[in-house]
Protein backbone atom coordinates (compact mmCIF):
# COMPACT_ATOMS: atom_id res chain seq x y z
CA UNK A 1 0.00 0.00 0.00
CA UNK A 2 2.73 2.44 0.97
CA UNK A 3 4.79 1.50 -2.09
CA UNK A 4 1.89 2.54 -4.30
CA UNK A 5 1.88 5.95 -2.58
CA UNK A 6 5.59 6.32 -3.37
CA UNK A 7 5.09 5.32 -7.02
CA UNK A 8 2.25 7.81 -7.44
CA UNK A 9 4.25 10.49 -5.67
CA UNK A 10 7.29 9.97 -7.95
CA UNK A 11 5.16 10.26 -11.08
CA UNK A 12 3.37 13.37 -9.87
CA UNK A 13 6.61 14.95 -8.69
CA UNK A 14 8.14 14.58 -12.17
CA UNK A 15 5.12 16.24 -13.75
CA UNK A 16 5.07 18.98 -11.14
CA UNK A 17 8.76 19.72 -11.59
CA UNK A 18 8.31 20.05 -15.36
CA UNK A 19 5.30 22.36 -15.07
CA UNK A 20 6.15 24.47 -12.04
CA UNK A 21 9.87 24.92 -11.74
CA UNK A 22 11.35 26.14 -8.50
CA UNK A 23 10.31 28.84 -6.08
CA UNK A 24 13.49 30.76 -6.93
CA UNK A 25 12.07 31.59 -10.36
CA UNK A 26 9.03 33.39 -8.96
CA UNK A 27 9.75 35.18 -5.72
CA UNK A 28 7.23 37.48 -4.09
CA UNK A 29 8.15 41.07 -3.19
CA UNK A 30 10.65 41.11 -0.34
CA UNK A 31 8.28 43.05 1.92
CA UNK A 32 5.48 40.49 1.66
CA UNK A 33 5.13 36.80 2.50
CA UNK A 34 2.34 35.18 0.51
CA UNK A 35 0.60 32.12 1.90
CA UNK A 36 -2.13 30.01 0.32
CA UNK A 37 -5.06 28.67 2.30
CA UNK A 38 -6.22 25.47 0.58
CA UNK A 39 -9.20 24.33 2.65
CA UNK A 40 -12.35 22.23 2.03
CA UNK A 41 -15.09 24.82 1.50
CA UNK A 42 -17.11 22.14 -0.31
CA UNK A 43 -17.15 18.33 -0.22
CA UNK A 44 -16.84 16.04 2.80
CA UNK A 45 -14.73 18.57 4.70
CA UNK A 46 -17.14 21.45 4.19
CA UNK A 47 -18.44 21.48 7.79
CA UNK A 48 -14.95 22.63 8.82
CA UNK A 49 -13.35 24.44 5.88
CA UNK A 50 -14.96 27.86 6.08
CA UNK A 51 -13.99 28.44 9.69
CA UNK A 52 -10.54 26.92 9.15
CA UNK A 53 -10.03 29.77 6.70
CA UNK A 54 -11.50 32.27 9.15
CA UNK A 55 -8.99 31.15 11.80
CA UNK A 56 -6.17 31.76 9.32
CA UNK A 57 -7.50 35.25 8.67
CA UNK A 58 -7.56 35.94 12.42
CA UNK A 59 -3.91 34.84 12.67
CA UNK A 60 -2.82 36.91 9.65
CA UNK A 61 -4.44 39.98 11.19
CA UNK A 62 -2.65 39.27 14.50
CA UNK A 63 0.73 39.02 12.78
CA UNK A 64 0.30 42.17 10.71
CA UNK A 65 -1.02 44.19 13.64
CA UNK A 66 2.18 43.27 15.50
CA UNK A 67 4.27 44.72 12.69
CA UNK A 68 4.77 41.59 10.61
CA UNK A 69 7.88 39.47 10.71
CA UNK A 70 11.43 40.55 9.87
CA UNK A 71 10.21 43.49 7.83
CA UNK A 72 7.56 41.55 5.93
CA UNK A 73 3.78 41.48 6.18
CA UNK A 74 1.59 38.43 5.59
CA UNK A 75 -0.96 38.08 2.81
CA UNK A 76 -3.39 35.17 2.56
CA UNK A 77 -4.84 33.91 -0.73
CA UNK A 78 -7.45 31.18 -0.46
CA UNK A 79 -8.75 28.36 -2.68
CA UNK A 80 -11.31 25.58 -2.20
CA UNK A 81 -9.85 22.06 -2.29
CA UNK A 82 -13.42 20.70 -2.69
CA UNK A 83 -12.12 17.75 -0.59
CA UNK A 84 -11.11 16.23 -3.93
CA UNK A 85 -7.49 15.47 -4.98
CA UNK A 86 -8.00 16.53 -8.62
CA UNK A 87 -9.61 19.85 -7.70
CA UNK A 88 -6.96 20.46 -5.04
CA UNK A 89 -4.16 19.93 -7.57
CA UNK A 90 -5.64 22.55 -9.89
CA UNK A 91 -6.07 24.98 -6.99
CA UNK A 92 -2.54 24.36 -5.75
CA UNK A 93 -1.11 24.94 -9.24
CA UNK A 94 -2.90 28.30 -9.33
CA UNK A 95 -1.57 29.27 -5.91
CA UNK A 96 1.98 28.32 -6.89
CA UNK A 97 2.18 29.37 -10.54
CA UNK A 98 -0.13 32.41 -10.62
CA UNK A 99 -0.08 33.72 -7.04
CA UNK A 100 3.51 32.66 -6.24
CA UNK A 101 2.74 31.65 -2.65
CA UNK A 102 5.63 30.52 -0.42
CA UNK A 103 3.48 28.13 1.62
CA UNK A 104 0.23 26.19 1.24
CA UNK A 105 -1.71 25.72 4.47
CA UNK A 106 -4.77 23.79 5.58
CA UNK A 107 -5.12 20.70 3.36
CA UNK A 108 -7.63 18.46 5.12
CA UNK A 109 -8.18 15.01 3.57
CA UNK A 110 -5.13 12.76 3.26
CA UNK A 111 -5.84 12.14 -0.42
CA UNK A 112 -5.78 15.90 -1.00
CA UNK A 113 -2.51 16.38 0.86
CA UNK A 114 -0.84 13.46 -0.93
CA UNK A 115 -1.93 14.91 -4.28
CA UNK A 116 -0.67 18.40 -3.46
CA UNK A 117 2.69 17.34 -1.98
CA UNK A 118 4.43 16.73 -5.33
CA UNK A 119 3.60 20.30 -6.35
CA UNK A 120 4.86 21.95 -3.17
CA UNK A 121 7.91 19.70 -3.18
CA UNK A 122 8.80 20.61 -6.78
CA UNK A 123 8.33 24.31 -6.01
CA UNK A 124 10.37 24.08 -2.78
CA UNK A 125 7.64 25.67 -0.68
CA UNK A 126 6.17 24.82 2.72
CA UNK A 127 3.11 22.56 3.08
CA UNK A 128 1.06 22.45 6.31
CA UNK A 129 -1.83 20.03 6.73
CA UNK A 130 -4.35 18.43 9.09
CA UNK A 131 -4.22 15.03 7.35
CA UNK A 132 -3.50 11.70 8.95
CA UNK A 133 -1.98 9.32 6.36
CA UNK A 134 1.40 7.91 7.49
CA UNK A 135 2.65 8.17 3.90
CA UNK A 136 2.76 11.97 4.28
CA UNK A 137 5.64 11.63 6.76
CA UNK A 138 7.45 9.13 4.56
CA UNK A 139 7.29 11.35 1.47
CA UNK A 140 8.68 14.53 3.07
CA UNK A 141 12.31 14.47 1.97
CA UNK A 142 13.08 18.20 2.32
CA UNK A 143 11.63 18.90 5.78
CA UNK A 144 9.07 21.26 4.27
CA UNK A 145 5.91 19.40 5.38
CA UNK A 146 4.26 19.98 8.76
CA UNK A 147 1.34 18.04 10.20
CA UNK A 148 -0.84 19.63 12.91
CA UNK A 149 -3.23 16.68 13.20
CA UNK A 150 -2.44 13.26 14.66
CA UNK A 151 -1.45 10.59 12.17
CA UNK A 152 -3.99 7.91 11.27
CA UNK A 153 -1.69 5.42 12.96
CA UNK A 154 -1.95 7.41 16.20
CA UNK A 155 -5.74 7.58 15.80
CA UNK A 156 -5.73 3.79 15.49
CA UNK A 157 -3.66 3.47 18.66
CA UNK A 158 -6.09 5.77 20.47
CA UNK A 159 -9.04 3.65 19.23
CA UNK A 160 -7.34 0.55 20.65
CA UNK A 161 -6.80 2.24 24.04
CA UNK A 162 -10.45 3.27 24.13
CA UNK A 163 -11.71 -0.17 23.13
CA UNK A 164 -9.61 -1.77 25.86
CA UNK A 165 -10.76 0.74 28.50
CA UNK A 166 -14.40 0.01 27.62
CA UNK A 167 -13.90 -3.73 27.96
CA UNK A 168 -14.54 -4.70 24.35
CA UNK A 169 -13.15 -8.10 23.36
CA UNK A 170 -14.44 -8.78 19.82
CA UNK A 171 -13.76 -5.80 17.57
CA UNK A 172 -14.24 -5.58 13.81
CA UNK A 173 -13.34 -2.73 11.46
CA UNK A 174 -14.83 -0.96 8.45
CA UNK A 175 -12.77 1.48 6.37
CA UNK A 176 -13.39 3.90 3.52
CA UNK A 177 -11.03 2.90 0.71
CA UNK A 178 -8.51 5.73 0.82
CA UNK A 179 -5.32 6.52 2.71
CA UNK A 180 -7.09 8.04 5.69
CA UNK A 181 -9.80 5.40 6.12
CA UNK A 182 -7.45 2.45 5.80
CA UNK A 183 -4.82 4.21 7.91
CA UNK A 184 -7.21 4.54 10.86
CA UNK A 185 -8.24 0.89 10.88
CA UNK A 186 -4.75 -0.41 10.04
CA UNK A 187 -3.42 1.51 13.05
CA UNK A 188 -6.14 0.04 15.24
CA UNK A 189 -5.52 -3.53 14.02
CA UNK A 190 -1.78 -3.22 14.63
CA UNK A 191 -2.25 -1.80 18.14
CA UNK A 192 -4.99 -4.31 19.03
CA UNK A 193 -2.87 -7.26 17.97
CA UNK A 194 0.05 -5.91 20.00
CA UNK A 195 -2.30 -6.10 22.99
CA UNK A 196 -2.86 -9.79 22.20
CA UNK A 197 -6.32 -9.31 20.71
CA UNK A 198 -7.95 -10.54 17.52
CA UNK A 199 -9.91 -8.50 14.97
CA UNK A 200 -12.90 -10.48 13.72
CA UNK A 201 -13.32 -8.74 10.36
CA UNK A 202 -11.60 -5.99 8.39
CA UNK A 203 -13.84 -4.73 5.59
CA UNK A 204 -12.74 -1.98 3.18
CA UNK A 205 -15.56 -0.38 1.19
CA UNK A 206 -15.66 1.87 -1.87
CA UNK A 207 -16.82 5.51 -1.88
CA UNK A 208 -19.98 6.97 -3.41
CA UNK A 209 -22.27 4.00 -2.82
CA UNK A 210 -25.98 4.35 -2.10
CA UNK A 211 -25.89 1.31 0.20
CA UNK A 212 -23.30 -0.57 2.24
CA UNK A 213 -25.66 -3.28 3.44
CA UNK A 214 -23.60 -6.18 2.08
CA UNK A 215 -20.35 -4.92 3.65
CA UNK A 216 -22.15 -4.28 6.93
CA UNK A 217 -23.69 -7.76 6.96
CA UNK A 218 -20.24 -9.24 6.34
CA UNK A 219 -19.02 -7.55 9.51
CA UNK A 220 -22.12 -8.26 11.61
CA UNK A 221 -21.91 -11.96 10.70
CA UNK A 222 -18.80 -12.20 12.92
CA UNK A 223 -20.81 -10.97 15.95
CA UNK A 224 -18.50 -8.11 17.02
CA UNK A 225 -19.09 -6.24 20.27
CA UNK A 226 -17.67 -3.04 18.70
CA UNK A 227 -17.06 -1.82 15.14
CA UNK A 228 -14.16 0.60 14.67
CA UNK A 229 -14.52 2.92 11.69
CA UNK A 230 -12.17 4.70 9.32
CA UNK A 231 -14.81 6.79 7.60
CA UNK A 232 -16.33 10.12 6.60
CA UNK A 233 -19.71 11.65 7.33
CA UNK A 234 -21.62 10.67 4.13
CA UNK A 235 -20.70 6.96 4.18
CA UNK A 236 -21.01 6.74 7.97
CA UNK A 237 -24.54 8.12 7.72
CA UNK A 238 -25.56 5.39 5.27
CA UNK A 239 -23.88 2.58 7.22
CA UNK A 240 -25.38 3.60 10.56
CA UNK A 241 -28.86 3.99 9.08
CA UNK A 242 -28.67 0.46 7.69
CA UNK A 243 -27.18 -0.83 10.96
CA UNK A 244 -30.01 0.71 13.01
CA UNK A 245 -32.58 -0.82 10.67
CA UNK A 246 -30.92 -4.23 11.14
CA UNK A 247 -31.54 -4.23 14.89
CA UNK A 248 -27.92 -5.12 15.73
CA UNK A 249 -26.67 -3.97 19.14
CA UNK A 250 -22.88 -3.61 18.88
CA UNK A 251 -21.00 -0.48 19.96
CA UNK A 252 -19.22 1.94 17.58
CA UNK A 253 -15.91 3.84 17.73
CA UNK A 254 -15.85 6.48 14.97
CA UNK A 255 -13.50 9.39 14.16
CA UNK A 256 -14.90 12.77 15.13
CA UNK A 257 -15.05 14.16 11.59
CA UNK A 258 -17.58 11.40 10.81
CA UNK A 259 -19.41 11.19 14.16
CA UNK A 260 -20.32 14.84 14.60
CA UNK A 261 -23.49 16.88 15.22
CA UNK A 262 -24.43 16.61 11.53
CA UNK A 263 -24.57 12.82 11.92
CA UNK A 264 -27.03 13.18 14.81
CA UNK A 265 -29.08 15.63 12.77
CA UNK A 266 -29.22 13.21 9.84
CA UNK A 267 -30.07 10.05 11.82
CA UNK A 268 -31.74 11.21 15.02
CA UNK A 269 -31.01 10.51 18.65
CA UNK A 270 -32.06 6.85 18.75
CA UNK A 271 -29.71 5.71 15.97
CA UNK A 272 -26.71 7.59 17.37
CA UNK A 273 -27.18 6.92 21.09
CA UNK A 274 -24.01 5.61 22.74
CA UNK A 275 -21.67 6.06 19.75
CA UNK A 276 -18.09 6.82 20.81
CA UNK A 277 -16.66 9.73 18.81
CA UNK A 278 -12.91 10.31 18.94
CA UNK A 279 -11.00 13.37 17.79
CA UNK A 280 -7.92 15.29 18.72
CA UNK A 281 -8.56 17.99 21.29
CA UNK A 282 -7.20 21.49 21.39
CA UNK A 283 -4.78 22.83 23.99
CA UNK A 284 -7.64 24.34 25.98
CA UNK A 285 -5.60 25.34 29.03
CA UNK A 286 -3.15 27.44 26.98
CA UNK A 287 -3.54 31.21 26.81
CA UNK A 288 -3.26 30.94 23.02
CA UNK A 289 -6.44 28.86 22.94
CA UNK A 290 -8.32 31.12 25.35
CA UNK A 291 -7.41 34.24 23.37
CA UNK A 292 -8.26 32.69 20.00
CA UNK A 293 -11.52 31.31 21.34
CA UNK A 294 -12.88 34.81 22.02
CA UNK A 295 -11.79 36.25 18.69
CA UNK A 296 -13.11 33.20 16.85
CA UNK A 297 -16.51 33.46 18.55
CA UNK A 298 -16.84 37.11 17.51
CA UNK A 299 -15.77 36.38 13.93
CA UNK A 300 -17.86 33.25 13.33
CA UNK A 301 -20.64 33.30 15.93
CA UNK A 302 -19.61 29.74 16.81
CA UNK A 303 -17.44 27.96 19.35
CA UNK A 304 -13.82 27.05 18.70
CA UNK A 305 -14.38 23.74 20.49
CA UNK A 306 -16.73 22.71 17.65
CA UNK A 307 -13.95 22.83 15.02
CA UNK A 308 -10.61 21.41 16.16
CA UNK A 309 -9.13 22.12 12.71
CA UNK A 310 -9.65 25.86 13.10
CA UNK A 311 -7.21 25.97 16.02
CA UNK A 312 -4.76 24.00 13.87
CA UNK A 313 -4.90 26.39 10.91
CA UNK A 314 -4.50 29.34 13.28
CA UNK A 315 -1.37 27.71 14.70
CA UNK A 316 -0.04 27.11 11.19
CA UNK A 317 0.03 30.83 10.52
CA UNK A 318 1.48 31.80 13.90
CA UNK A 319 4.25 29.19 13.94
CA UNK A 320 5.11 29.98 10.32
CA UNK A 321 5.29 33.70 11.09
CA UNK A 322 7.48 33.14 14.17
CA UNK A 323 9.79 30.97 12.09
CA UNK A 324 9.96 33.72 9.44
CA UNK A 325 10.80 36.25 12.16
CA UNK A 326 13.65 34.06 13.38
CA UNK A 327 14.87 33.29 9.85
CA UNK A 328 15.26 37.00 9.10
CA UNK A 329 14.59 39.30 6.12
CA UNK A 330 14.14 37.76 2.67
CA UNK A 331 14.38 34.20 4.02
CA UNK A 332 13.41 31.48 1.55
CA UNK A 333 10.67 28.97 2.37
CA UNK A 334 13.35 26.38 3.16
CA UNK A 335 15.10 28.78 5.56
CA UNK A 336 11.78 29.56 7.24
CA UNK A 337 10.87 25.88 7.50
CA UNK A 338 14.25 25.15 9.07
CA UNK A 339 13.25 27.38 12.03
CA UNK A 340 9.80 25.93 12.78
CA UNK A 341 11.06 23.45 15.38
CA UNK A 342 13.25 26.16 16.89
CA UNK A 343 10.22 28.33 17.70
CA UNK A 344 7.78 25.52 18.58
CA UNK A 345 9.65 22.88 20.57
CA UNK A 346 10.27 23.03 24.33
CA UNK A 347 13.70 24.55 24.66
CA UNK A 348 12.88 28.22 25.09
CA UNK A 349 10.57 30.54 26.99
CA UNK A 350 6.92 29.59 26.50
CA UNK A 351 4.94 32.13 24.48
CA UNK A 352 1.28 32.14 23.49
CA UNK A 353 1.00 34.81 20.78
CA UNK A 354 2.94 36.13 17.82
CA UNK A 355 3.66 39.50 19.44
CA UNK A 356 5.01 37.86 22.59
CA UNK A 357 7.24 35.54 20.58
CA UNK A 358 8.46 38.28 18.26
CA UNK A 359 9.50 40.48 21.19
CA UNK A 360 11.65 37.71 22.71
CA UNK A 361 13.16 36.76 19.36
CA UNK A 362 14.15 40.41 18.84
CA UNK A 363 16.00 40.18 22.17
CA UNK A 364 17.88 37.12 20.95
CA UNK A 365 16.00 34.71 23.23
CA UNK A 366 14.81 31.20 22.42
CA UNK A 367 11.05 30.62 22.44
CA UNK A 368 8.58 27.73 22.63
CA UNK A 369 5.25 28.64 21.03
CA UNK A 370 2.48 26.74 22.83
CA UNK A 371 -0.27 26.46 20.26
CA UNK A 372 -4.03 26.71 20.55
CA UNK A 373 -4.36 23.28 18.95
CA UNK A 374 -1.57 21.43 20.78
CA UNK A 375 1.86 21.91 22.30
CA UNK A 376 3.29 21.63 18.77
CA UNK A 377 6.29 19.54 19.75
CA UNK A 378 7.14 18.46 16.19
CA UNK A 379 9.03 15.20 15.78
CA UNK A 380 11.67 14.38 13.17
CA UNK A 381 8.94 13.89 10.56
CA UNK A 382 7.29 17.25 11.20
CA UNK A 383 4.35 15.62 13.00
CA UNK A 384 2.75 17.17 16.08
CA UNK A 385 1.46 15.19 19.05
CA UNK A 386 -2.06 16.29 20.10
CA UNK A 387 -4.16 14.49 22.70
CA UNK A 388 -7.47 12.74 21.94
CA UNK A 389 -10.87 13.53 23.34
CA UNK A 390 -13.34 10.68 23.85
CA UNK A 391 -17.01 11.65 23.46
CA UNK A 392 -20.14 9.57 23.96
CA UNK A 393 -23.32 10.67 22.19
CA UNK A 394 -26.12 10.87 24.75
CA UNK A 395 -29.56 12.09 23.70
CA UNK A 396 -28.00 13.87 20.75
CA UNK A 397 -25.32 15.64 22.79
CA UNK A 398 -21.58 14.93 22.82
CA UNK A 399 -20.43 14.19 26.36
CA UNK A 400 -16.65 14.20 26.77
CA UNK A 401 -15.85 11.28 29.06
CA UNK A 402 -12.08 10.83 28.72
CA UNK A 403 -8.82 12.16 27.29
CA UNK A 404 -6.22 9.82 25.81
CA UNK A 405 -2.57 10.90 25.62
CA UNK A 406 -0.04 8.85 23.64
CA UNK A 407 3.70 9.07 24.13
Amino acid sequence: MRQSHKTLYAALTLGAALSIGSYANAQAPSNELLIGGLVPITGAGSPYGGNMLKAMEIAVEEVNQAGGMAGRSLRLISEDSQTQPQAAVLAAKKLIEINHVQAILGTWASGVTLAVLPLTDAANIIEMNVSGAPAISELDKKDLVWRYQATNDRFGRAFAEIAEKNGYKRPATMAFNNASGRGNTDGFIKAWKEKGGEVLANVVYEPNRSSYRSELQQVLATNPDVIVMGSYLPDTTIILREWFQSGAENAWIIPGWAANPELVQALGEAATEGIISVDTVSNTNADSYKDLSERYRKATNSELADNVYAAMTYDMVISLALAAQKAGPDATPQQISDQIRAVSNPEGTKVYSFAEGKALLDQGQDIDYEGASSRLNFDEYGDSNPDFGVYVIKKGQFDRVDTVSLD
